[in-house]
């Protein structure tokens, strides 16, 4: 196919490569000049682009990712093919990379109190970085001590209306002792003198008892009051932040880890498992240990109503015939359950959702006890695929 004749455009209105009329159907837009889709290559090894891999050289023309970075990127080891490779390619029509330019920032001085506070220059909103209301370079904001690059984020305001990074704010102005250096072993004593030792504020341990509360309105713990900035809350009660621990081994504790006892007290997992768990075999610290702790463990409720009215036919527990109420109810064939009789009619287990089976005579039975009592019988449906059933 011979090549068409391309009308030319004025002056700086076509095509930048060949310079005739580009119209909307073939247009490619770069540099804010319209260009053909068949022109729109890399001014170096003519390779076809698009918006993905378009770069526009300062030399106003267009070039590949890899010939731009040939042309214009930096140079020297680390910047070749590999990170260990020399980038040293020199062009015929000697190009080279633009320089740096090395903007001095003090050279346009702002009057005393409005300028950078680094360097005291005039700052332009373009290169502009706030820090303690103060605008600063984007050159100059860097760490006091160890001159590192900041921005918003790792930026610490210091005392002396300077900027640091986070290591050398906490040198300088953290705390110092054991535990506050590197690791929580080590002695962080950077710049601590003995005169800023004798003078350290002590620890100050607050008596949460001193502002007594009305009966039934305090901590639980202490009967102190408690106020908004320091309070927990559990079972319906507010508690001190310190006060906010198990009542027998003192464990903090949080929303997540406190256990609400029937003695109004508040427990971690542990202590609340061996005061008010389960005894017996399987539920010690191993499936085959047996759990008998019982110095300090209160005595078994049984929750079954011993006095009080039975409830009218199918209204009460399907199991034992008593009310049940919304906060231990479980609901089966639209029948209320108590949560301490919703268990298999023939072994006992306890049972939920998962492994509830309905059977035909009004009771609920696990998976294995409704299979033994109304599942199929015969060769093939005993406990192995060739076992017979006849129970």
């Amino acid at each position: 196919m011979e090549p068409r004749a391309i009308a030319k455009a004025p002056e700086g209105e076509g095509c930048p490569r060949c310079g005739g009329y580009v119209y909307a159907a073939e247009q490619m837009l770069a540099r804010g000049r319209p260009w053909h889709r068949e022109c729109f290559k890399c001014g170096f090894c003519s390779k076809r682009l698009d918006s993905v891999n378009c770069c526009e050289g300062p030399d106003k023309d267009i070039y590949c990712k890899v010939c731009y970075a040939k042309k214009f990127g930096p140079k020297g080891y680390g910047y070749g093919q590999g990170g260990g490779a020399l980038q040293s390619d020199c062009y015929a029509n000697g190009d080279a990379a633009p320089k740096t330019t090395v903007i001095d920032t003090a050279a346009i001085q702002a009057p005393p109190g409005k300028g950078c506070p680094r360097c005291g220059g005039v700052v332009f909103a373009a290169e502009q970085v706030l820090a303690k209301g103060r605008e600063w370079h984007r050159k100059c904001f860097k760490c006091h001590d160890c001159t590192k690059t900041l921005d918003s984020i790792i930026a610490c305001d210091g005392p002396d209306k300077d900027v640091y990074c986070k290591t050398c704010y906490g040198k300088r102005w953290g705390p110092h002792g054991y535990g506050f250096a590197c690791g929580s072993g080590f002695l962080q004593t950077d710049g601590l003198t003995e005169d800023q030792i004798s003078s350290s504020r002590p620890f100050y341990n607050p008596d949460t008892t001193s502002i007594k509360a009305p009966a039934g309105q305090g901590c639980p713990r202490c009967g102190g009051m408690v106020f908004a900035a320091e309070q927990q809350l559990a079972k319906g009660t507010m508690w001190h932040k310190k006060c906010f621990n198990c009542a027998e081994c003192h464990r903090p504790l949080d929303s997540m880890l406190a256990c609400d006892g029937p003695d109004k007290e508040i427990h971690c997992r542990a202590c609340y498992g061996k005061l008010f768990g389960p005894k017996g075999f399987g539920f010690g610290h191993t499936p085959t240990l047996v759990s008998t702790d019982s110095e300090h463990a209160p005595s078994y409720i049984d929750s079954k109503p011993q006095v009080g009215a039975r409830s009218a036919d199918g209204h009460g527990c399907a199991r034992c015939g008593y009310p049940v109420y919304a906060a231990e109810q479980m609901i089966s064939k639209d029948r209320l359950w108590h949560k301490r009789c919703f268990s298999c009619g023939s072994c006992h287990r306890s049972l939920d959702s998962t492994n509830l089976n309905d059977a035909p005579d009004g009771d609920i039975y696990c998976r294995g006890c409704y299979g033994r009592n109304f599942g199929p019988r015969g060769v093939g449906f005993g406990l192995g695929a060739g076992t017979l059933s006849m129970a």
